[in-house]
Parts: structure tokens; C-alpha cells; sequence
């Protein structure tokens, strides 16, 4: 198994087991996070720039930099695999505005200001946001 397969696999279990309806942001043509959180029952959707290139999750078009809030509201969690730094404020001002944690599994040592609360999932996830409690 390849080391992103092992990595998006630990990501994935951690998330399955924690959240219910979650976005993840960037996809790119690595889906099997998604994956593994769809078939554990979880509400996925996946956003990136670029269209689907029918990896098996169904992408939703979308600019973390002017994204469209319908797409994200509801989510209990947003989540990046391997964004480029640049991304991270925007998520986290989303992640603020949708009330979601967000969660950013950074490409090798890059992390964005502090780093944010460090999760051990098997692999360094940064919380850079936690959610407020919701009322039901």
C-alpha cells in the first residue's frame, strides 16, 4: 500500500468514527478518505476547483477562496488533505462562519501560524477551528 493510501486511510477512519456530514475541501484525484467516511455511513460531500474526474466521489465545483457557503452549512466538519498553505486562511474563515472543526493533514512539515491543536490519528491532523456547540 502506498504511504497517501496508508495516510488517507488513518485520516478517514479517524473522521468516520468522530463526525457525521463532512466536506472535504480539495479533493483533488484523491478520494479515498471520502471513501472510507461515505462507506462508513457518513454524509460526504467533496469540493475542489477543477471537475470530477469520476474517482468514484461525487466533486462539487467550488473556490475555497470564494466559496459558496450553501455547499459547506451543515457540515459538523470540513477537512483538507495536502492544501497548499495559502488555502488555510480561507478554510479556517469558512470553518468559522458554517460553525464546522476543521481539520488539515499539512504536506510534509508545512503548518500555518501555530499550528493550531495537534490530533494523532496515526498521522499529524491540525484542528485549526473547533465548532460552537449547536442547540437542537
Amino acid at each position: 500500500m502506498s504511504p497517501y493510501k496508508r495516510i488517507e486511510r488513518q485520516i478517514g477512519e479517524y473522521i468516520a468514527a468522530r463526525y457525521h456530514r463532512v466536506v472535504e475541501v480539495g479533493i483533488g484525484n484523491a478520494p479515498e478518505a471520502a471513501r472510507l467516511i461515505a462507506a462508513a455511513g457518513m454524509r460526504v460531500t467533496a469540493t475542489d476547483i477543477r471537475p470530477s474526474r469520476g474517482n468514484g466521489v461525487e466533486v462539487l465545483r467550488d473556490d475555497i477562496f470564494t466559496p459558496r457557503e450553501e455547499l459547506y452549512r451543515g457540515a459538523d466538519l470540513l477537512y483538507a488533505i495536502r492544501p497548499g498553505v495559502e488555502m488555510v486562511p480561507p478554510l479556517v474563515a469558512l470553518a468559522q462562519r458554517v460553525n464546522a472543526d476543521l481539520l488539515v493533514y499539512h504536506l510534509g512539515n508545512e503548518i500555518y501560524g501555530d499550528g493550531g491543536e495537534i490530533v494523532d490519528c496515526g498521522v499529524t491532523l491540525h484542528r485549526y477551528h473547533t465548532a460552537q456547540k449547536r442547540e437542537d
